[in-house]
């Protein structure tokens, strides 16, 4: 047992499990072991799963001793996001209003990948009720971030990201509604897939806006990524051998992604785009006017509906809230259903404008992000601060979600930045394929 395994890929720890070099209760006790010693556990998870993680384990183990292992990653360790309902045990999605809730069974994503032989290590910690691309929580707690012991670390999939960065977890999975995988997968030099609205189901996932909300993995590698995209789809993951960005298109997005560009994202972005074309892509630049447009109506769709589905839970306890989510919250207090169908409608025809401007590209670029993660302490003692770096942290990431993109973030050379690679609906094996060979150009 060697503290070597808490650094590898999922999907390097299955093939040690399949080859006879890992053993797979091993495993899971280096990943219990490190989260009862590391210094900072309990900034990251909510609550762990000790016997849960044990006797899966045990069972992954018999399999492999018999031969009769159910897939790559049967007996590899696995964090999740605590809006993902576990049976028994507390989901409370970063919330004091929440505190205490427990589920009588898995989320269906997680459902499936215990059936895939996944051994869940716990839940950790997010931004409340979903609703920040900062990652800072004083309610319960804010997870480290791996560059920066000063700075947030993105979310809401905050702890997350931690988990896999810090190697408390190989891989972990989250959600993201504006940006909530990708920005604290940058921020943690990790990859992040955020997939298309409906490809995963949401059942027993604690929502923000169910019109946006998606399931998505937090790795080490796009190849873990495509893996447990497949475990979460009962599915095979797509064939990702011989990738290569030779003849692929890409367009930079000049619209909106580009401005009030920090400058560690702008040298980050700008390095990665010289060596995806030295690996063999062409990228022009493009611009859509309409975008615009549809970031403005991100007040009304985004608030209004996370209005809708929290207003009664959340005014039975404001006092409980972080007092920057609540007045997020309360800022759908006064859309009316007439502006959120109107919204709506206004949208699906520019997401049809933004599929003809974007049909010939194999995928448009952007910088995961347009600034560095901000200072914790800043944050909590400067409330416009606060604002202006939420709204800015979320811009580009937004994008994917109201154009309805499936997107990955990459790691560049910058630390805490990332590269953004958004594609079309359903287009998650190849952007896989893309990301697989643009990570072996920007590494």
């Amino acid at each position: 047992m060697g503290t070597e395994w808490l650094a590898m890929s999922a999907g390097d720890l299955g093939r040690g499990i399949g080859d006879g070099s890992i053993h797979a209760v091993e495993l899971a006790e280096a990943f219990l072991e490190a989260l009862e010693q590391h210094p900072d556990t309990s900034r990251i998870y909510a609550r762990t799963t000790p016997d849960r993680a044990r006797a899966e384990a045990m069972a992954a183990h018999g399999r492999a001793k018999a031969g009769l292992r159910l897939g790559l990653l049967d007996g590899v360790p696995l964090s999740w996001k605590d809006l993902f309902d576990t049976a028994g045990v507390a989901t409370e999605a970063g919330s004091a209003l929440l505190q205490g809730r427990t589920p009588a069974r898995d989320a269906t994503v997680l459902e499936r990948a215990t059936r895939a032989g996944l051994v869940c290590l716990g839940k950790t910690h997010m931004s409340e009720l979903a609703f920040s691309g900062l990652g800072l929580n004083p309610v319960t707690a804010t997870p480290p971030n791996i560059n920066d012991p000063r700075a947030v670390p993105g979310g809401s999939s905050s702890g997350a990201a931690a988990s896999v960065a810090f190697g408390l977890a190989p891989a972990a999975i989250g959600s993201d509604t504006g940006g909530s995988v990708r920005i604290p997968s940058a921020w943690n030099d990790l990859v992040g897939l955020k997939t298309t609205h409906g490809r995963l189901p949401l059942t027993g996932a604690v929502p923000l806006c169910e019109t946006f909300d998606t399931i998505g993995p937090l790795c080490r590698t796009v190849e873990d990524c495509a893996l447990l995209l497949a475990v979460m789809e009962g599915g095979k993951a797509p064939d990702l051998a011989g990738a290569s960005l030779v003849g692929a298109r890409f367009a930079v997005l000049e619209t909106v992604a580009l401005d009030d560009l920090r400058p560690e994202p702008a040298r980050g972005f700008d390095d990665a785009l010289a060596r995806l074309t030295r690996a063999g892509a062409r990228i022009e630049r493009i611009r859509f006017p309409a975008l615009a447009e549809a970031m403005s109506l991100s007040p009304t769709l985004f608030t209004g509906e996370a209005w809708g589905i929290w207003r009664d839970t959340i005014e039975r306890a404001p006092h409980k809230m972080f007092p920057q989510i609540l007045d997020r919250f309360r800022g759908g207090a006064g859309v009316s259903a007439a502006d959120y169908v109107a919204g709506w409608r206004r949208l699906n025809a520019l997401r049809v404008e933004w599929a003809a401007a974007t049909a010939g590209y194999d995928a448009i670029l952007t910088p995961t992000a347009p600034i560095m993660p901000p200072d914790a302490a800043r944050l909590l003692a400067d409330a416009d601060y606060y604002v202006t770096e939420n709204l800015l942290t979320l811009r580009n990431t937004r994008i994917g979600n109201l154009m309805n993109c499936c997107a990955l973030s990459l790691p560049t050379s910058e630390p805490s930045c990332g590269l953004q690679l958004l594609a079309p609906p359903m287009a998650e094996p190849r952007l896989l394929r893309l990301g697989m060979a643009a990570e072996a150009a920007l590494r």
